[in-house]
């Protein structure tokens, strides 16, 4: 959960004249991230990552090098960047203690999700980090218009955009002085977007639905789903289609029976490396909607309009490009066109 080399070259000129015009850091850098005022007086040396998108934002700016210990993964790599991840030490697939972290002595910790690393961080409070000298810097995408201290995951006060993907990269660009690739990658990322959405509008798609599963604490229990306003949602507008939840968490749990009632024209279920839980298994997900007695019947399950999807590209990060493509992709092949 490929970008347009066409649509790339095809801007050419506007292209590399943007990535060529991108000046050098100035140092000392300030910059205001998720509520706390950060300054670098140089490029950190090295940097340690809490969230896998964190990670692949730095392995994207050519900072692979820079990467001393990894964590928090839901799917494998990005294939581009196997060699130099396979390099990097995984301090925990899941959630890595404060000390081990601290023991990379890194000069900068990456972070995805406020939860992790934040006001009251299941690894640290950011503050922790700084008292023993480590600056911290959190994705933008999951505090911008976010209010993290509602709801498990969050609650968004207005629709996530990749406008702060695109702000993110830029940011940790800077911090590393190599802007010029921030602002070749955020330009490759826009046009793959404009290009799977330019796809779907030529569909004219009309009342087409969906529901997001990411996973479920167990099987017989209601499933996580996207709320109206995370990355999927954003994802949905983009191409055309409804969101048949209303909630504004980032994801919340939803019955099947409300689900079902509402009757989504297709099915987007997350696939993971993850086994925290049951359903973090794409194929129990397909078992269970074709067999289980409420989850059978919608029309969805019934004409196999199931859309299988990288996890983390569900989350608001770089790969959520990737799931519009996808998404875009399977509005076509599942014949919904008028």
């Amino acid at each position: 959960m490929t970008a347009s080399r066409f649509l790339l070259a095809a801007s050419g000129f506007a292209f590399f004249a943007t990535a060529a015009a991108a000046e050098p850091t100035a140092y000392p850098l300030t910059l205001d991230n998720c509520g706390e005022t950060i300054t670098f007086d140089k490029a950190p040396a090295t940097s340690a990552t809490v969230g896998q998108a964190a990670t692949e934002v730095l392995y994207s700016l050519g900072l692979g090098d820079k990467v001393t210990g990894t964590s928090v993964w839901f799917n494998d790599v990005l294939p581009e960047f196997a060699e130099v991840n396979a390099k990097v030490p995984r301090l925990a697939d899941n959630d890595p203690s404060f000390e081990s972290v601290v023991a990379k002595k890194p000069g900068l910790v990456a972070v995805q999700f406020v939860w992790h690393v934040g006001p009251e961080g299941i690894v640290a409070t950011r503050t922790q980090f700084h008292e023993v000298g480590i600056p911290t810097y959190v994705l933008p995408a999951d505090c911008v218009a976010k209010d993290n201290s509602v709801g498990v995951d969050g609650t968004r006060s207005a629709l996530f955009s990749t406008a702060s993907i695109h702000q993110g990269v830029r940011e940790l660009a800077q911090i590393f002085d190599v802007q010029d690739k921030g602002e070749a990658f955020v330009a490759e990322l826009a046009k793959r977007e404009a290009n799977a959405i330019e796809q779907a509008k030529a569909l004219n798609l009309k009342d087409v639905s969906a529901a997001f599963w990411f996973s479920s604490a167990e099987m017989d229990i209601d499933p996580y789903v996207v709320g109206r306003k995370g990355a999927p949602a954003y994802m949905m507008d983009k191409l055309g289609i409804r969101n048949v939840v209303g909630s504004d968490e980032e994801w919340p749990v939803v019955g099947w029976e409300t689900i079902a009632k509402a009757n989504p024209t297709m099915i987007v279920i997350a696939k993971m490396d993850r086994r925290r839980f049951p359903a973090d298994d794409y194929l129990k997900k397909i078992e269970f909607l074709k067999t289980d007695p409420v989850a059978s019947q919608m029309d969805a399950v019934k004409n196999n309009r199931i859309v299988v999807m990288d996890a983390h590209a569900m989350d608001a990060t770089i790969r959520t490009v990737a799931g519009i493509e996808v998404l875009s992709a399977a509005l076509k092949d599942f014949g919904l066109a008028k």
